[in-house]
């Protein structure tokens, strides 16, 4: 199981646009229809990957107890489906109705997404305020597969709870570690 960190995109960089097909609705969105009134979570994950699947209860849990204080959530998965036909639309799609995401699992064939926010593993967080400039981006806790800290969200839902209450954000945002994007060569 590879362990690589987020490469940390600058505080305050404006989220870069995207329109990429929804592998659930199998309609086309774009940043700007799924962003939040307070602020928007981007979040690049894949099917495959053992960080993700250790997480995805919570992420179902953070997206419903956060979109209704007006938060946006999307889902992008950037993988080479050639190398690795799990990550696919076919198999997002049922990745999205076994866990029941209530956000868009969004499909990133060219990659140029995940390369545009500057993803490097997955999970990789990103959390942009109202104006969509990047306040947080890192681990979503401590937690990790098999190292026994539970699971609970805690530096994310800190960084939302900043911003629901006009707090500033933590200096000290450490990185997500989870298995590397897998591009095409």
């Amino acid at each position: 199981m590879a362990r690589t960190p987020s490469n940390m995109l600058p505080l305050g960089t404006k989220a870069p646009n995207f329109k990429l097909l929804d592998t659930v609705s199998k309609e086309f969105f774009s940043l700007d229809q799924l962003k939040g009134e307070k602020g928007t979570v981007v979040m690049f994950i894949c099917n495959h990957c053992p960080f993700v699947k250790h997480v995805n209860e919570e992420l179902v849990r953070i997206c419903n107890d956060y979109r209704v204080t007006g938060f946006g959530f999307v889902a992008i998965s950037s993988n080479d489906v050639e190398k690795y036909p799990e990550d696919g639309p076919v198999e997002m799609y049922r990745t999205a109705q076994k866990h029941k995401y209530p956000f868009p699992y969004l499909f990133d064939d060219t990659q140029a997404v995940a390369k545009a926010y500057d993803a490097a593993c997955t999970p990789d967080f990103y959390l942009f305020d109202a104006d969509l400039k990047l306040v947080y981006r890192g681990q979503l806790d401590n937690s990790r597969p098999g190292n026994g800290i539970p699971l609970n969200g805690r530096d994310l839902r800190e960084a939302m709870d900043n911003i629901l209450n006009n707090h500033p954000q933590r200096e000290d945002q450490k990185p997500s570690i989870g298995c590397n994007i897998k591009w095409r060569e």
